[in-house]
């Protein structure tokens, strides 16, 4: 996520770090690089500009100058201006006064506009809501079809209209219209409308989704970019906004080849905010938008807070004592371990979550992190019984020769996997007696923290 742009601020930030005193030289060299960074990706000029003069004006203060530590004070001012310009703080999305709370999405084809309703669903569903999704795409072929496979994976009702020869009613509006009624009578508290596009701005798709703004008096009216088309992006964007008004802003495709220069210029050019980033095709690969994570990231601070919270996502309290107890005792067993795996698979991309470590970010960056990297741990696990997941000591030879057979791979991977486990209790054995030392902080403890920010 923005590579390129974190490796050149990185870089033209390598001229102040660690120093102990700046000056106007360094200074000026330093923004030059800055805004050379943010025009090679794709940033709009005046927005460019203006970030430099603001971070220049902050780090050219005499308090700065004189500071015990003024380069940490330039990457500051820096983050700081990041903030700023991806949107200062999270915006939450509205909510209607008497349900259903209508989303109506907007946007270019191929932008992902239907993908990211399923995701949306899917989304609002884990947080409680009971949401409903409409296929007002009535043009592109199998759009439909498309949107009743999404809703059917996260198992969300779809409303959509269909001729007695299964074909689409080619009336988007009335469909948005129908789909609002029907919300409401199956006491549905969120309706997403899925709209169609075009592949560029013109006269017909506007006047379309404005029609169907009017039918159905949405609560909340996103536009859905797709960020790997950088200044195109905030232009279109623009145009819807001049004729829809739209709440806020949703990036998808940012786990492409994308420079950034949608992200960071949206937000000024528009003046809208941005909701949500997409960073996959899992329909769980989708997060609110909070800009100071953004901006820690893009700098090469991790995000550990969003780590956190995906973390908490999986573990509660009750579950983590109950682990902890079993790490003290040793009673960890193979079984435990391969619900932690599919605890981790749940939080996402792995490399993703390396990423959010402060540190790690870059060290990985040129190493292709499989997300599939324990295929072949949990194929050996589940050819176990559940008395050698229980007991792994007690697996001998002939057990090993069986589970290798019954996984397709060799026993030299069993005994791998059965000496790493054991290396890996040592270690949680070591880490438990620190733990009641009071040099850990207790896994539980974390846990507690759920849902505070």
């Amino acid at each position: 996520m923005f590579e390129s742009l974190s490796d050149k601020l990185d870089a033209a930030l390598k001229n102040v770090k660690g120093e102990g005193r700046i000056n106007e030289l360094n200074i000026a060299e330093t923004m030059r690089e800055v805004r050379r960074a943010l025009l090679d990706a794709d940033v709009n000029y005046d927005v460019a500009r203006a970030f430099t003069n603001r971070v220049k004006d902050k780090v050219t203060d005499e308090s700065v100058l004189q500071a015990v530590s003024p380069g940490q004070q330039f990457v500051k001012a820096v983050y700081d201006e990041l903030v700023y310009l991806l949107g200062d703080v999270h915006v939450d999305l509205n909510q209607a006064k008497r349900p259903p709370t209508v989303i109506l999405i907007a946007g270019l084809q191929g932008s992902g506009k239907t993908t990211f309703t399923g995701k949306l669903a899917n989304y609002l569903k884990s947080k409680g809501r009971s949401p409903m999704v409409a296929a007002a795409d009535v043009y592109r072929p199998a759009a439909v079809d498309q949107l009743e496979t999404l809703a059917a994976q996260v198992g969300v009702p779809v409303f959509s209209i269909r001729g007695e020869d299964g074909v689409p009613l080619n009336d988007a509006v009335e469909v948005a219209r129908q789909a609002k009624e029907e919300a409401r009578r199956t006491g549905r508290d969120t309706l997403i409308i899925d709209t169609a596009g075009r592949l560029h701005v013109d006269e017909a798709m506007m006047q379309e989704v404005v029609a169907i703004k009017e039918a159905t008096e949405p609560d909340e009216i996103l536009f859905v970019v797709d960020s790997m088309t950088g200044q195109d992006a905030v232009n279109t964007a623009k145009a819807f906004n001049d004729r829809l008004d739209v709440d806020g802003v949703v990036l998808t495709k940012l786990d492409g080849d994308t420079r950034g220069g949608a992200a960071l210029s949206i937000r000024s050019v528009v003046e809208k905010p941005i909701k949500f980033a997409s960073t996959g095709e899992k329909l769980d690969a989708l997060t609110e938008f909070y800009p100071d994570r953004m901006a820690q990231r893009i700098l090469g601070m991790g995000d550990v807070v969003s780590f956190v919270e995906k973390a908490q996502e999986q573990f509660d309290a009750e579950e983590a004592e109950k682990l902890q107890r079993k790490f003290r005792t040793q009673d960890f067993d193979l079984q435990d371990f391969y619900d932690q795996l599919q605890k981790i698979k749940n939080m996402g991309s792995l490399k993703d979550l390396l990423g959010m470590i402060p540190g790690v970010g870059k060290a990985i960056k040129e190493i292709d992190v499989d997300d599939d990297a324990f295929k072949h741990i949990e194929a050996l696990i589940q050819s176990m019984t559940p008395y050698e997941r229980a007991n792994p000591q007690k697996i001998d030879g002939s057990r090993r020769r069986r589970i290798a057979n019954g996984a397709g791979m060799q026993v030299q991977d069993v005994n791998g996997l059965l000496k790493q486990f054991r290396e890996m209790k040592k270690m949680m054995k070591t880490m438990s007696r620190l733990s009641g030392k009071g040099r850990q902080v207790d896994l539980a403890q974390l846990t507690r923290g759920r849902g505070r920010r």
